[in-house]
This record gives C-alpha cells, structure tokens and sequence, in this order.
C-alpha cells in the first residue's frame, strides 16, 4: 500500500471520540511526602511487593519505584521485570494496559493499581468488539497491535509490538509476505508503514499528548536553538517526526539524550521523561517540544492526564487496602499472552542475531 493510500484509509476510519480528563498534578508539603514515602516503603516490604513506575510518573514515584528496588521504565519492560522479580504483588504506577499487561505475564500474582481510571486514549480508541469486527473484515491479514491496548485487543492480535522494535518486526512480516492491520496509533502506523513500504491498513487511534505537537512551533523553536538535537517519539505526528534527529521509543530517547555529544535538546514526548533524562545527563539542558496548549485551552499541554493519576496517597492506599486489583478474564489472558511471548522471542533472537553479527 502507498503512503497515500494508507492516508486515505485513515480518513475514511472513524475516530473514535475519548474523553479526556483534566490534568491534575498531586500537591504534597513536605511533611506529608515524606510520611507518605516512609509508610509506603513499610507497606512494599511488609505485604511482598515491588514498585513498578512508567517513565511518564511523576519524579516522586520513580525515585520511589527505584530506591525501593522496583523498576522504572518503558511499558513492556514494566511487564517483563515483573516476571523476574521475586515479589508476590506488583504495584503498577502507570495506565491500565500497563496492569493489564503485568497480568498477562504474571498470572499468579496480585497486581495492584494506584488508580484503575487511569486510562489511554490509545486504549480507549480501540474497542475490543468494534476491532475484532473489522479484523474479521480482513481475515487474510496478519494483526499487529501496539502494546497500548486491552487485554481484549491483545487477544484478537497475532503480534503485540513495542515502538522500539515496530520497524524491525514490521520488515520481518514483509519478508514473509503478510500484509498487515495495524491498530491502534495512526501516526505510529503512518511512520512505520512509510518507512518499511509494507501493506498496512491502520486503525485511527491516538495519544492525546504526542498528537498535540506541532510542527510549525517546533520550526519556530528549532530557529531559537540552532544548537539543539530534536527527539522525538514516533506517536507523534509525522511532519513532527520529519524534523527529528533521533526517532524512538521512551527507552531509546532517554539514551539518545545520555550519548549524543550535544548539550541542548528538545523533545517531543511526555514531559515526564525529563527527570530519567536528566537523572542521566544532568549537565544537558532540555526544552519541551511545543504542543496546542501553548497559550491555548489544551487536554495534553506534554503530560498524559491519566499518568497524572498516579500518586503517593493513593499509591499508599492501595497497599493498605489492597484495592483496585486488576483481574484478567483467563480465556482472555491464555489469547493475550501468545502475542505478547511472539514479540518477546522475536525481540530476543533478534538481539542475538545482532550480536553474531557483531562477533563475526
């Protein structure tokens, strides 16, 4: 398919409307942070649980997460820590799919949530029933969902795919001959479909935050900080993208910013990365890439509203309680899981046969 055609098919896809929150940022005097990070440190030892944080949490919870000996990272990485650690509750600090995923991999533990209306517009622009109808449209196409799905989704998909390796498993389908749909983030599909050239009929999905980066504000700023490397994550819109320096997922922006020998950045992602950024590159500067709210009435202004959601007091209320546990239909979770170890194993021989590569 050209890159025209999957344009049009964008087009003629209905968006589905998702109601976006309002961004509400927890406040907390030190006295109450430093009880709350104290009663949470007992709680995570004394009920057997880990901390698992997504880099777009607050600074509070990533410290948290990794002074207590969870993890903070990107969305699959969250899910396959849980699988080596050795505690009986994973606490996820991030949006539902991400809980959901835990769950996916580690059915026999508890998975806990600080709030379960943390939710995805990416996730909730995908309807489970209304996606399987039109897979069902398409039966001869291999289906490839981004992790920022359902359980649901993940279970009508043959591959689940991270925005880090999305180029790579593409072209391995494409030397297979499979032409694919791909679900649920249009600028996502848009990019990947024009690098690779390969057959994808792409559902309309998108994130609130990287959609609202514009590239005209970005040209603007660029023109102010010649200086500047530009990062840029791939869910943003495409003549975004054009302008980058370096295109990747959460992980591989957060490199990018600790090895390229530049001082000044500007970033196109959620505006939450900057503390893993800076906590890597202390002595480099980082700008963020301009978004619609930018003197304007804005739903994204560069933070999720949902990963807002996230905070000490209910992070601490959860552990007391033992509340908002995510559970997983099994049927559903046995389908889920297939798709998800695909791209695992994908990911996993791909890395060797990089380093074979390397040693020849």
């Amino acid at each position: 398919m050209s890159a025209f055609a999957a344009e049009t098919f964008i087009k003629d896809h209905r968006l589905l409307p998702v109601q976006v929150p309002p961004t509400v940022i927890e406040t907390l005097d030190a006295a109450e942070k430093a009880a709350l990070v104290a009663r949470i440190e007992h709680l995570l030892v004394e009920r057997g649980a880990a901390l698992v944080a997504h880099y777009y949490t607050s600074p509070e919870l990533q410290e948290l997460a990794e002074a207590t000996g969870g993890y903070v990272s990107d969305s699959l990485d969250m899910a396959r820590f849980g699988t080596e650690c050795k505690a009986s509750t994973l606490v996820v600090a991030g949006v539902r799919f991400m809980g959901e995923t835990a769950k996916i991999l580690n059915p026999e533990k508890r998975v806990l949530m600080p709030d379960l209306h943390a939710e995805c517009s990416l996730d909730l622009g995908c309807p489970p029933e209304e996606f399987a109808a039109f897979c069902d449209q398409h039966p001869e196409r291999t289906v490839v969902v981004y992790a920022n799905t359902s359980a649901a989704v993940k279970a009508r998909s043959d591959w689940v795919v991270t925005s880090g390796i999305a180029l790579d498993l593409v072209r391995h389908l494409a030397e297979r001959g499979e032409k694919l749909i791909w679900a649920p983030d249009r600028h996502l599909g848009a990019y990947v479909q024009r690098e690779t050239g390969v057959d994808m009929l792409l559902w309309s999905g998108s994130c609130v935050v990287h959609e609202a980066f514009k590239a005209d504000g970005l040209r603007k700023l660029r023109a102010r900080h010649p200086d500047a490397k530009v990062l840029v994550h791939p869910e943003s819109p495409l003549d975004v993208i054009a302008q980058a320096d370096v295109v990747g997922s959460t992980t591989a922006l957060v490199e990018a910013a600790r090895t390229l020998p530049a001082k000044k950045f500007i970033v196109a992602t959620d505006n939450a990365l900057f503390h893993k950024m800076q906590q890597v590159a202390p002595d480099k500067i980082f700008l963020e890439a301009p978004t619609a709210g930018k003197g304007a009435t804005c739903v994204s202004c560069a933070h999720c509203p949902w990963m807002a959601m996230n905070g000490l007091r209910n992070l601490a209320q959860v552990l007391e309680t033992g509340a908002n546990e995510i559970l997983i239909d099994e049927a559903i979770r046995e389908r889920a899981v297939q798709p998800i170890r695909r791209l695992l194993k994908f990911a996993e021989q791909r890395k060797q046969t990089v380093l074979g590569n390397n040693d020849a």
